[in-house]
């Protein structure tokens, strides 16, 4: 199950950092992470779907560029970031 528009669309005006933003890091990773939560919970059900495991596993890898990126470029952004989607624990 795919993230729907109405949830897509609350996710970037949380996090863009202006009007119109929707290619920050900030709301890719949100609107990624977003996508990986559905997934995960898509798994429960379907163990076996592995050619959707990989697009998880692509998506993982994704964020976590994204999230190294903005981690050298603005720790205090990415610390933000961390701390509003609580991804470290």
């Amino acid at each position: 199950m795919s993230v729907t528009t109405e949830r897509k669309k609350e996710v970037i005006t949380k996090f863009a950092q202006k009007t119109g933003d929707t290619g920050s890091p900030e709301v890719q990773v949100a609107v990624l992470s977003e996508r990986i939560s559905n997934l995960t919970k898509h798994f429960e059900m379907h163990v076996k779907d592995n050619h959707s495991r990989r697009g998880l596993i692509k998506m993982v890898s994704q964020r976590r560029g994204l999230l190294d990126y903005l981690k050298v470029k603005d720790p205090a952004r990415y610390e933000a970031l961390i701390d509003s989607l609580g991804l470290r624990r």
